[in-house]
């Protein structure tokens, strides 16, 4: 009896920009190739000083060494798209943000957000903008007697994300030590006993791992946080996200000089 003949595996498909990015157009049908990988990581380095971990540069690096050792583009080979319209690391700043962005052919890869520093010296005076940690602190002296529920865990998650430029919430930070105390508030019937913001919030800007200068933009995402956990979509006299939206009010004013109380 004849053997059946083995099948042929399908050819190998490089991994393309849509593989890996959420792209969209030509882009995402175009192979990642070794020399696009080598202008990111040289991008990469001139505004960063290094090639970022686990960034844009080191996952094209990653998809364009795959192409090439199963030999589907070769090491100099470089995508048309790259070539014409570019691959670009760009560094803008606003009100205490660096916001960095990674594009390839006009469409973002990679956005970063970190926080600069808060103070400016203006001659002898000092002029503070309050800073988010601050006006969490406010929040907790308003508020303090509020006991902490899950629409402020989620207010307080975002202001920490805001303050750090991180969507990772730090292990025992502010974030989870708020989460931890709205579960244990489900709990209790009455307010007898239950965790309060001030119990949270007191020495919140210590408290965060970075902090920055409130914004009009951070008060807005805290404040739609908050609602969208709120049973009765409201928010809270004196709460996060008024104290957030009053120091982002008093910065767009240009500060206090030697008060950042909210």
């Amino acid at each position: 009896m004849d053997q059946e003949q083995p099948q042929r595996p399908p050819p190998q498909q490089p991994i393309k920009y849509g593989d890996v990015f959420n792209v969209s157009g030509d882009l995402a049908d175009q192979p990642i190739a070794p020399q696009d990988a080598a202008m990111m990581q040289a991008a990469e380095a001139t505004v960063f000083g290094q090639t970022q971990k686990a960034g844009p540069a080191a996952a094209m690096q990653a998809a364009a060494t795959i192409n090439e050792r199963a030999g589907l583009l070769a090491h100099d080979d470089a995508t048309e798209a790259a070539r014409q319209r570019g691959i670009t690391v760009t560094e803008t700043e606003s009100q205490g943000t660096r916001v960095i962005t990674e594009s390839v052919a006009g469409q973002v890869v990679g956005k970063f957000y970190e926080a600069t520093p808060v103070l400016a010296a203006t001659g002898a005076a000092r002029q503070a903008m309050v800073t988010i940690g601050e006006a969490l602190e406010a929040a907790g002296r308003a508020a303090g007697n509020k006991p902490v529920d899950h629409s402020d865990a989620a207010a307080i998650q975002a202001a920490e994300c805001r303050a750090t430029g991180s969507n990772l919430i730090t292990p025992g930070g502010l974030a989870a030590e708020a989460q931890s105390a709205a579960a244990y508030n489900d709990g209790f019937a009455g307010n007898e006993g239950r965790v309060k913001l001030a119990d949270v919030l007191s020495g919140a800007a210590e408290k965060l791992p970075a902090d920055k200068v409130a914004t009009r933009e951070d008060a807005e995402g805290i404040m739609s946080a908050e609602l969208r956990n709120d049973p009765h979509r409201k928010t809270h006299s004196g709460g996060v996200a008024e104290a957030v939206g009053a120091a982002a009010s008093v910065n767009e004013e240009g500060g206090v000089i030697g008060d950042t109380t909210v």
